[in-house]
């Protein structure tokens, strides 16, 4: 279902038009999207979709068992670009290498440059990671990469359950799965009732091969952070992967794209979008029926759709295959037939910053992407038809349509400054977010 509300709009418009007459220089555009945006809203209100302030804690959605505090987020700061935490590498030619920003890059929207990341095994940066290799000392199996593209960090506060299938969090979605939790050990933040983001990093940290210790809290310079940060652990529990796991969700919940032009735009910067970009944003909460699923502050969910796209491992990839359970999403987790198929809706901030879209990276052009969706012809084979998505249909947008909804998901939802959440070192001293011999050249570091 579409909201369709030319109605209920129109009577908004018109009532507000009354006022504008005693205006002058404000586009009727903008009283559309604003009184679109009033009656699609949750709260009525189109302040909703305005995303937090980065240092605004108290408003920052939060896990009740990690609360934030400056601390912890600077902490993470520092932690998610340190590559001489990388100590648990396969080989002695990963150790210090790499870093949680090696697949999060910033610039890159924290995502990787190219259509998989690699983070132990990889070499090379270029400008946004679009150059990492594979390091051909490392076996293709002793490679730390993912059978799915790693999701966006941006607007991660707003996901109760995280990764594409949501497996990790002990809230939300995750309710009543309890059973799968006590049979897979990875789960043991979920057992604990951590929420998403904070699961994830206590296994992340394991999976990626990161590690921190007393010993190298102290020998980088981070203990004393880690004291402020962590007062309420005995010291003998406070300088580690837990607590350094805590450290990592607390900096990944503040990274917001506070920037982008639609943010500037519902905070009241009339011109910050372009009428190109504001007709793009009217069909995407009305006509193209996007906000149906992207629904969040963040335009995401905490719902899972299967929309037929193909997998990681039909493409050139490491690491994946037609096994893969990732392939299945939702799936993949539950074990249930009716889920299989099934991925998280994901935000849509920065898509633009790379060109790579959906789990499998399957698609390289925004714009195809939107014309993906206003088809809605399934590509991928293995999919069955009863499993997609009773809102993947034809929108029948035509070809201006097309370009002003990709206009407006291209640079109305883009942050162009993302670089502010790189801290301006790292303790350790090391190049980062890679310090690999080659990403050390392609960075320009000393």
């Amino acid at each position: 279902m579409k909201y369709f509300v030319t109605l209920a709009i129109a009577t908004v418009v018109l009532l507000a038009a009354c006022v504008k007459d005693q205006m002058v220089g404000v586009p009727d555009l903008d009283y559309e999207l604003k009184a679109l945006l009033n009656f699609i809203s949750p709260s009525k209100n189109a302040s909703y979709y305005i995303t937090p302030d980065r240092n605004d804690l108290a408003n920052i959605p939060q896990d009740p068992k990690n609360p934030l505090n400056s601390y912890k987020v600077e902490l993470g700061n520092f932690l998610f670009f340190e590559t001489a935490i990388a100590l648990d590498a396969k080989k002695v030619e990963g150790l210090g290498t790499y870093s949680c920003s090696t697949c999060h890059v910033p610039e890159a929207g924290f995502k990787p440059g190219k259509g998989q990341g690699i983070a132990d095994g990889g070499i090379g940066f270029g400008l946004l990671g679009e150059e990492r290799i594979r390091n051909i000392r490392y076996q293709e199996n002793e490679l730390d990469v993912q059978g799915a593209r790693p999701l966006s960090m941006i607007n991660v506060a707003f996901a109760e359950n995280t990764m594409w299938n949501g497996s990790f969090g002990s809230t939300a979605t995750n309710i009543g799965t309890e059973e799968i939790w006590k049979t897979n050990p990875q789960f043991h933040g979920n057992i604990d009732g951590f929420m998403g983001i904070e699961a994830q990093n206590f296994e992340g940290m394991k999976i990626h091969r990161l590690l921190v210790t007393p010993e190298i809290a102290e020998n980088l310079g981070y203990k004393d952070l880690f004291d402020l940060a962590f007062p309420e652990y005995s010291e003998a529990e406070r300088y580690s992967n837990v607590t350094a796991s805590l450290a990592l969700s607390a900096y990944i919940r503040t990274i917001f794209p506070n920037e982008a032009p639609f943010q500037k735009w519902l905070k009241g910067e009339q011109f910050a979008m372009t009428p190109q970009e504001k007709r793009g944003a009217i069909l995407f909460f009305d006509k193209g029926g996007c906000v149906n699923c992207h629904k969040s502050p963040g335009l995401s969910a905490l719902e899972y759709h299967a929309v037929g796209v193909k997998d990681m491992y039909q493409r050139p990839s490491f690491g994946t295959s037609v096994n893969d359970a990732r392939n299945l999403g939702r799936g993949g987790y539950t074990k249930k037939l009716e889920d299989n198929y099934k991925f998280k809706v994901p935000q849509l901030y920065n898509l633009s910053d790379t060109p790579f879209y959906f789990h499998g990276s399957s698609h390289t052009d925004l714009e195809q992407v939107v014309q993906y969706f206003n088809k809605a012809i399934p590509e991928n084979t293995n999919v069955p038809e009863g499993q997609i998505a009773i809102l993947f249909k034809p929108l029948n947008l035509n070809e201006n349509e097309v370009k002003d909804l990709t206009s407006f998901l291209e640079r109305a939802l883009r942050d162009p400054s993302l670089e502010r959440y790189y801290p301006s070192r790292i303790l350790s001293g090391n190049c980062f977010p890679n310090a690999d011999f080659q990403s050390t050249m392609d960075l320009g570091c000393n």
